[in-house]
């Protein structure tokens, strides 16, 4: 397959681990905040392409100094031959790490069944009533992103679910029905917006430190692991 992006060196896209970030192009869903809006659109050619075999080794001279593979997009489970190339990263002796927005939980499955990811990521971009809105598809079927929550939540892969924040899109009462819906004793991180020039939609904004605190106090009831991320 061919990639839309090598980062070489990443120390946060995959926890504990030294690993590399790859991106894939494409995605079923338009965020507004999307940083990566230039990997939007599927069959496109990516802007930055990098070859499967590229990238393949680029690991193979990394071995011993990279441990992991992080895989994100766009949305990766679009791409049918990715499960071969993380099958070849993984004979390898990398471990993979997958970000996914949860619209493909067969793929998902099927991946986590193989024994073929060691971390998953799943973004959950809002309550339950205001889904939609938030991924800019009118009429969103939540079927599939309730199925790939879950699979996650009765896997023994390791996994964590991630909101990046808006004061836009995201108020106290959305916050509450994201803990009510998801309510549970695993790993859940409010992510601060971060506008990277490319977003889709201009004048969004971050919440203060102060506000970013108060979401988090209004999940912890619901979710104990509540933490965030992207503040100083």
């Amino acid at each position: 397959m061919v990639f839309a992006g090598l980062q070489k060196l990443t120390l946060l896209d995959y926890p504990g681990h030294t690993a590399c970030t790859v991106f894939t192009q494409g995605c079923d869903f338009r965020c507004p905040f999307c940083h990566n809006s230039s990997l939007l659109e599927t069959g496109a050619a990516p802007e930055y392409p990098v070859e499967e075999e590229a990238v393949l080794a680029f690991l193979n001279k990394r071995r011993g100094t990279l441990d992991g593979v992080a895989i994100t997009g766009g949305e990766p489970l679009l791409h049918p031959e990715l499960r071969d190339f993380v099958l070849r990263v993984r004979e390898m002796g990398f471990a993979v790490k997958l970000d996914t927005n949860g619209s493909h939980p067969e793929y998902l499955r099927g991946l986590i069944d193989g024994g073929l990811v060691d971390m998953v990521a799943m973004d959950i971009k809002n309550c339950p009533e205001h889904y939609a809105r938030t991924v800019g598809v009118p009429g969103l079927d939540l079927t599939p992103i309730r199925e790939s929550i879950a699979l996650l939540r009765e896997t023994r892969v390791p996994y964590e679910f991630r909101t990046t924040v808006t004061n836009e899109l995201h108020s106290a009462e959305d916050m509450r029905g994201i803990g009510e819906w998801l309510r549970g004793d695993y790993p859940y991180f409010l992510q601060l917006y971060v506008d990277s020039g490319r977003v889709l939609r201009s004048g969004l904004t971050a919440p203060t430190p102060e506000k970013m605190h108060e979401f988090r106090g209004i999940l912890l009831p619901f979710l104990p692991k509540t933490q965030i991320r992207g503040l100083d």
